[in-house]
């Protein structure tokens, strides 16, 4: 039995409860489509994938056409797979490995995000590994196609 400091609104978080999840994953589908669509096509202020291949190549990743279009369909293609919560597993994964190495490159910059820190990259990877685990949920398109929950 669940004891709250509002007992009035047990009723409420109980209505509510089988939302938050989904609410979770299209939260982060929405917080990476644009970072994908920066990085594709130069939208909300990115540099655009000419740029950013020149960036990926003076930082060690080469080619950096390659990573750039990897890394911004993950983000672009993976963000719109997870606000659908189709293949939610396979787009979290993706995102899951993507996040260890966005951890791994601003760790060096330290913990707050205000200063180029990891502590987003930490949270994007935490809960990309909860749907990795969890899967869809009930309020997504493979829980209609499969017995997966």
């Amino acid at each position: 039995m669940n004891r709250y400091y509002i007992p009035a609104l047990g009723s409420l978080y109980a209505s509510l409860d089988r939302y938050m999840l989904p609410m979770l994953r299209i939260v982060l589908g929405i917080i990476l489509i644009p970072h994908g669509c920066q990085k594709l096509f130069g939208w909300f202020g990115g540099a655009g994938f000419a740029r950013f291949t020149q960036i990926f190549d003076g930082i060690g990743y080469k080619p950096g056409w390659f990573w750039v279009l990897l890394v911004g369909l993950t983000e672009l293609v993976g963000g719109l797979m997870l606000i659908f919560g189709f293949f939610t597993r396979s787009a979290a994964l993706a995102v899951v490995i993507f996040m260890i190495n966005a951890v791994w490159f601003t760790s060096a910059k330290g913990f707050f995000w205000t200063a180029g820190g990891s502590e987003f990259s930490i949270l994007l990877l935490a809960v990309a590994l909860v749907f990795m685990i969890r899967g869809g949920g009930e309020c997504s398109i493979d829980s209609k196609m499969s017995k997966e929950l």
